[in-house]
C-alpha cells in the first residue's frame, strides 16, 4: 500500500508533464500556420501596392517553382528571370488566403485561397495554392506557386 501511495503521485506528475509538453508542442504549429497566413497576406499587399513582379521576386525562395498554364514548371533562377520580364503595369493581382496548414517539421506549410486579377474592364478570379518554407531568418518564402482560373469573369459596365 505504501508503494502505491508513492507511485500514484509520481504517475500523476508524469501525466501532467506529458499533457503540458503536448500542449506546448501544439502551440508552435498554430503560430506557424498564422505566420504563413500573415506572410501570404503581406505578399498580396505588396503585389497591390508595388506590383505583382516585385511581390513575387520578394517572396520566392531561391529554389521556388512557378506552375503556369501551358508551360513546364519554371524553377529557381529561371523563375526569377521569368518574373523579371513580366510587365505588370496594366493589371493588379491580389489574393486572400482561405486556409493554411503546417508540416510536422514546423518549417514547411501551405496556403490556399482566391485570387483576383483586375484588368482595365475585366475582373478574373481563380484559386491558388502556395507551398511555403521557413527561411533561416524566420521569414516565410514560397517554394511552389500555382493558380487555377475558374471562379468566373465579371465585365465592368461603366
Amino acid at each position: 500500500m505504501k508503494k502505491l501511495l508513492f507511485i500514484l503521485p509520481a504517475f500523476a506528475s508524469f501525466l501532467l508533464i506529458s499533457i503540458s509538453c503536448k500542449q506546448k508542442n501544439n502551440l508552435p504549429k498554430k503560430n506557424s500556420t498564422l505566420e504563413i497566413i500573415k506572410a501570404d497576406e503581406a505578399f498580396s499587399d505588396l503585389s497591390k501596392k508595388e506590383g505583382m513582379k516585385k511581390a513575387f521576386i520578394e517572396y520566392i525562395d531561391n529554389d521556388g517553382v512557378l506552375l503556369r498554364p501551358g508551360r513546364p514548371p519554371i524553377i529557381g533562377a529561371n523563375a526569377i528571370d521569368f518574373l523579371s520580364q513580366v510587365n505588370d503595369s496594366s493589371y493588379t493581382l491580389t489574393w486572400s488566403p482561405a486556409g493554411a496548414g503546417i508540416a510536422a517539421s514546423d518549417d514547411m506549410g501551405y496556403s490556399y485561397g482566391i485570387y483576383k486579377l483586375e484588368l482595365k474592364d475585366t475582373v478574373l478570379r481563380g484559386t491558388y495554392v502556395s507551398v511555403w518554407r521557413k527561411q533561416k531568418d524566420g521569414k516565410w518564402k514560397f517554394v511552389l506557386d500555382s493558380g487555377n482560373e475558374g471562379i468566373g469573369t465579371k465585365l465592368n459596365t461603366q
